[in-house]
């Protein structure tokens, strides 16, 4: 009787030390195998394009091209890829815009081994694999409702300690435009203040500190 093929996987991950414990975990199981790695966006898409793994383990935040760049730019060679997420940040922004773009998982980096193990399975299978504590996270904030791209741009410069007038200058806008603006982000944010609306986005990671 024939083996079975193993799952060919491909771990992306800027951390050395995450792509070998991945690596490990997998290499115990008899039906996976870590076929390639990648430590940054861009060699995610090359190495992918190469190897066209059975299923690719993908971290958000990387350096050169980022993790959300990556999985569209992997998406749009192969409609059919089968990709799981695998973050240490909190928040439903970034989870939002992945599952949108078609992944098949999520998981957080604590992780244990038997958990990607079987979201590398399932995902194989065609399944959905979405951890526990991130569809609480998604359930949290699933009321909310989203910033507008210019919202967050100028969220993002409140975050950076711009005062009204200067984001109006940066952004060449009018200041009553800013003060509406920055109105309906902590109408949204049901938060009372700009400090208060900037840990909420920072936390949702719908921005992120320079």
């Amino acid at each position: 009787m024939a083996t079975p093929a193993k799952i060919r996987v491909l771990v992306v991950d800027d951390h050395p030390v995450v792509r070998e414990g991945l690596r490990a975990v997998l290499g115990l199981r008899a039906d996976c195998e870590v076929v390639g790695e990648a430590a940054d966006g861009r060699a995610a898409v090359e190495r992918y394009e190469e190897l066209r793994p059975d299923v690719a383990i993908v971290d958000l935040r990387l350096p050169e091209v980022g993790g959300l760049e990556a999985i569209a730019a992997i998406r749009k060679r192969d409609p059919d890829a089968r990709l799981i997420v695998l973050t240490s940040f909190g928040g439903d922004a970034e989870i939002r815009q992945a599952l949108d773009s078609g992944v098949m998982g999520v998981l957080r980096k604590g992780a244990s081994g038997q958990e990607v193990v079987e979201a590398v399975r399932q995902a194989h299978a065609g399944r959905p694999c979405i951890a526990p504590e991130v569809l609480d996270e998604l359930a949290l904030f699933r009321d909310l409702p989203g910033l507008t791209a210019r919202e967050v741009q100028v969220l993002g410069l409140v975050a950076e300690g711009l005062r009204n007038h200067e984001i109006a200058g940066q952004l060449g806008l009018s200041l009553n435009t800013v003060k509406v603006h920055v109105n309906r982000i902590l109408e949204k944010m049901g938060a009372q203040d700009r400090t208060e609306a900037v840990t909420r986005a920072l936390r949702r990671g719908l921005i992120s500190l320079p």
